[in-house]
């Protein structure tokens, strides 16, 4: 059932144009741009002594994690709660936690591509290189993953409107997708940008990413507040679909 379930959100996701090109399209012509506005000749302290496209391209794949996270799986989930959807798969005997569990693969599936797409884009283009710590990387990758998959179905829990949904995603990813290193590198920012980067999710994914991807260790820190985000946004998510059943 589950496995079937999967199949079906997938599909559907992948036909809406929004997620679509949040997910996909945006991340990717924005990391091509930007990494082109740059040459090898600017590999200094702004970039952590790594190539331009280098840094920006593990910074990408956080902001696609950002994107599903934070715009296409709220918008998806609310719009079922705001159809009735979710109540007809109860009627159905279909339980919210699998419909939930659905939607966190799918979604997973989607940041995999997308950050997959990204890497092959960067390698032709600039001959960006992959990362010096894979383990680390993919490490930082789930565990980031997980924690924004958890930030989406609790956004769609609590808006259970589309439009809602994709106001407050919007709201939370762009100064997230500008400050959280996917924009100007941390060292060009004011102090009053950097006191803003410092608590957004987004920087920790990026920051978990960045770190192994440029061979510069694991950030634990962030890693841990990640797990913890985790751990919140899952309790609070089941604790409200529970007393909307």
């Amino acid at each position: 059932m589950l496995a079937k379930l999967t199949w079906i959100e997938l599909k559907l996701l992948l036909r809406e144009p929004f997620a679509v090109i949040f997910t996909f399209v945006f991340p990717l012509i924005t990391l091509v741009v930007i990494s082109g506005s740059f040459s090898i000749e600017d590999a200094d302290a702004d970039f952590r002594g790594a190539a331009p496209w280098d840094y920006y391209l593990a910074s990408y794949i956080g902001v696609v994690i950002g994107a599903v996270g934070m715009i296409a799986l709220p918008v998806h989930l609310a719009a079922y709660a705001e159809r009735g959807i979710l109540r007809r798969f109860r009627a159905s005997s279909i339980p919210t936690w699998s419909v939930l569990c659905a939607q966190v693969i799918v979604g997973f599936l989607m940041m995999v591509i997308g950050g997959i797409v990204l890497v092959i884009a960067s390698r032709l283009i600039y001959d960006a290189s992959l990362p010096e710590q894979p383990v680390g990387a993919l490490v930082g990758f789930v565990i980031g993953a997980f924690a924004f998959l958890a930030l989406g179905l609790l956004i769609a829990m609590v808006t259970r409107n589309a439009r809602a949904a994709q106001a407050v995603g919007m709201i939370l990813f762009f100064p997230s997708f500008l400050l959280s290193g996917a924009g100007p590198p941390p060292d060009v920012m004011s102090d009053g940008m950097l006191a803003v980067s410092d608590v957004l999710p987004l920087t920790f994914v990026v920051r978990a990413l960045q770190d192994p991807w440029l061979g510069l260790g694991q950030d634990g820190t962030s890693l841990a507040l990640l797990a913890a985000m985790i751990v919140i946004a899952t309790t609070a998510t089941f604790w409200i679909a529970g007393k909307k059943d």
